[in-house]
């Protein structure tokens, strides 16, 4: 299946400049309230639709949040490698993180299975240093 490259359009490049404000995984809702509070008319169809592309062009990593909606960020470390995130669950803050071991794993265990071009998703959630109750 062949895609068209995405033309990159006034409200493409609003969304990828708030998009890239951002520090922790933030919903279309969300990114669609950041756009509407600066004064930018873009729908919310707008908005999903160039945030799908842009994740599908490796322009955005997305997660699913605890209730099962997509959430987007800017790809951290001027990265598209393949790669895992730790998410703070209360503030949101993310690191990016890799597995190389977890990778070897995964490959080994989908051809133990006859299994290729396995794709997968790690998140990990947890509280950062700054939210975990003192004492740990």
């Amino acid at each position: 299946m062949t895609t068209t490259p995405q033309r990159r359009t006034r409200q493409r490049a609003t969304i990828a400049e708030v998009v890239g404000e951002l520090s922790e995984f933030r919903t279309a809702q969300d990114i669609h309230d950041l756009l509407r509070h600066r004064g930018d008319a873009v729908g919310l169809a707008t908005v999903y639709r160039n945030l799908q592309a842009m994740a599908e062009a490796g322009e955005v990593d997305v997660v699913r949040t605890p209730d099962g909606q997509a959430a987007y960020r800017a790809c951290g470390e001027a990265t598209h490698e393949h790669h895992h995130h730790l998410i703070c669950r209360a503030c949101g803050r993310t690191v990016e993180v890799g597995f190389e071991g977890l990778e070897r794993l995964i490959d080994a265990i989908a051809a133990d299975h006859g299994f290729s071009e396995v794709q997968h998703s790690v998140e990990l959630h947890g509280l950062c240093s700054d939210c975990a109750p003192s004492g740990r």
